[in-house]
């Protein structure tokens, strides 16, 4: 009998290859939204929350983006200064901030959809069509059963 534990293979482990695989592709398109506009993660992900959403506070952004409130914070005053979104106070409650795309901040969301769409279909070429099915569907399958268990 051996004392020494079971090896885990992490090339072969799904969660390190979903993260491995996220980063990766998420590294991959940030260089062309960082050549085109000098964006950082944050700010891209902020803007397509936004975009994608509307008008919403910096904790929706938060849950929508899955990033923490010290990075969307940062990455709000980025694209206020830029001249992308407003801030708008809640008239009965001083404590909330809406946020939303300005007419230009829409402009470039827009350009920066193309852009993504672009990105997109180039994985997608990398795949056969069945291939590319397959992997659409495990992962809605993955996110469906991670958005049912409990932390």
């Amino acid at each position: 009998m051996s004392d020494s534990p079971e090896l885990l293979v992490l090339e072969q482990f799904l969660p390190f290859q979903l993260n491995r695989i996220s980063e990766s592709v998420s590294q991959n398109f940030a260089q062309h939204y960082r050549r085109e506009y000098g964006m950082t993660r944050p700010e891209w992900r902020t803007l397509a929350v936004l975009g994608q959403y509307g008008v919403l506070t910096s904790t929706q952004i938060c849950h929508y983006s899955t990033m923490h409130k010290t990075k969307v914070s940062r990455a709000v005053q980025s694209l206020a200064n830029r001249g992308w979104l407003v801030r708008e106070r809640d008239a009965s409650d001083r404590r909330l901030e809406y946020l939303h795309l300005t007419t230009k901040g829409r402009r470039n969301y827009g350009k920066l959809v193309k852009l993504a769409r672009e990105f997109e279909k180039e994985l997608q070429n990398a795949l056969t069509p069945s291939a590319y099915a397959k992997v659409q569907e495990a992962l809605y399958l993955l996110e469906a059963l991670e958005l049912h268990r409990t932390p």
